[in-house]
């Protein structure tokens, strides 16, 4: 594990350079872009357990863990912070509704698990096996099934406060727009902040959870339930978010490679297998599932600093705030319209970049193959559609990946056989310019 070295006078980042990630600065330097890495991550990591009523400090917790077990296991050498990730949300929803918590953190256990196995498989074998199981019409489509199938509970919330919800989603907006940079990339965080206060100003919150909670203390810890016949009819509509959160790592990965080097692209394999281990034991003992944080890329494109001493800051930093439960309990009062607000834009977005997918790769839709991939895909997930043998079912998630997955493959298999060029024939050639004036 690489000892940092200092950069420069440990000051500045001279223009052209970064900070890398054997590399720091002052202390006092790293010290505060940790904390800044804290604020970045804090607003979606936070919301993850207020939207699928897990305690906001034991996700705290094992965040903060998580990021230094990541540290760790990949030997110093890529920076990350392991915050909340959005795609447990809808299949923990589903899971707590039906079967309880306990069943839904089995689920989360179940994917870190499978994530470790893949991350072994990518550390000896590489990652083409996944480029071929998962092209980005099937990626794209997973990633946008999951955020479309939360369309519902966004509803749910909204119209509890709408005034409430249309003040938050329009501050979200308007943040992103007006500010550039850092700011801009929090607007979900700082949208949160203008509804919780406008829901203040309104009167529709309730502080007795806060007096009553100490300032000091432990997280509060649930554990995963196996025993119950019911926690194996949920698992499955979990195993979809291991491809996203293969995506997600791998995506990660070569963000801070064309930033740092080549080389950090080595430490793909460790990636997964540490994101899995830290979200295996999250999911133990009560924490939401974890994935490599975009929120925090952000900083580093900003800063230029990739040194992970920053990151050891940070996940110490969050495991300090873990152990406030007045903290926590702060956050739990943040009222339905907030969230039915935030979680429009945010449901929405998720979505999104599945189809930001399709379009960075040029998915040629027009190819019959690749329509119905996604076509059918999207409408399981928006529709919510589900199979049930018994007490066996199956949700909309595990059904639309699935879709996609067949589909794809058995369709082009067919489509090849029989020559109808229905099959996918890649991306779709770049003709002339792409955006901006006409050279």
């Amino acid at each position: 594990m690489p000892i940092w070295k200092l950069h420069g006078n440990g000051r500045t980042v001279a223009p052209g350079e970064v900070v890398a990630p054997d590399e720091r600065l002052s202390w006092p330097a790293t010290i505060a872009v940790g904390v800044q890495h804290v604020i970045a991550m804090f607003g979606a990591t936070f919301l993850v357990p207020v939207l699928t009523g897990f305690p906001v400090s034991t996700t705290l917790l094992f965040s903060g863990i998580g990021t230094l077990l990541f540290l760790v296991i990949t030997r110093n050498r890529l920076p990350s912070y392991l915050g909340s990730s959005f795609a447990f949300i809808a299949p923990v929803t589903a899971a707590t509704a039906s079967q309880g918590m306990g069943s839904a953190l089995a689920g989360i256990v179940a994917v870190g698990v499978l994530l470790v196995a893949v991350g072994l498989i990518v550390q000896f074998a590489g990652l083409g096996w996944i480029d071929r199981l998962m092209p980005p019409v099937v990626a794209g489509s997973i990633v946008a099934l999951i955020g479309f199938n939360l369309a519902p509970v966004a509803w749910t919330n909204f119209q509890q406060a709408p005034v409430t919800g249309t003040v938050t989603l329009c501050a979200v907006i308007l943040f992103s727009v007006l500010f550039r940079g850092f700011l801009g990339r929090i607007s979900i965080f700082l949208g949160v902040i203008v509804g919780y206060v406008f829901a203040a100003i309104v009167g529709e919150l309730d502080y007795s959870a806060i007096d009553a909670a100490p300032w000091v203390g432990l997280p509060e810890f649930h554990l995963a339930n196996f025993a119950s016949p019911g926690t194996w009819s949920v698992i499955a509509m979990f195993l979809p978010v291991v491809l996203v959160l293969i995506a997600e790592n791998v995506g990660h990965v070569r963000g801070v490679a064309t930033m740092t080097g080549a080389s950090v692209n080595k430490q793909t394999g460790r990636a997964l297998i540490a994101d899995g281990v830290a979200t295996t034991i999250a999911g133990t003992f009560g924490g939401s599932g974890t994935t490599t944080y975009g929120e925090n890329i952000g900083v580093m494109a900003a800063t230029r600093v990739y040194s992970t001493a920053a990151y050891w800051v940070a996940g110490a930093t969050a495991i300090l705030l873990s152990l406030s439960p007045k903290i926590g309990a702060v956050f739990n009062t943040i009222p339905a319209g907030v969230l039915g607000g935030v979680t429009t834009a945010l449901y929405g977005l998720i979505g999104i970049i599945g189809i930001k997918i399709w379009v960075d790769n040029r998915v040629d839709f027009s190819r019959p193959v690749n329509q119905y991939t996604g076509a059918v895909a999207l409408v399981i997930a928006i529709a919510g559609f589900t199979m049930q043998w018994g007490d066996f079912q199956l949700g909309a998630i595990v059904l639309g990946a699935a879709a996609a997955l067949l589909i794809y493959h058995v369709g082009n298999a067919i489509a090849r056989w029989r020559k109808t060029g229905a099959d996918d024939g890649g991306p779709l050639p770049v003709i002339g310019q792409l955006g901006g004036d006409p050279q």
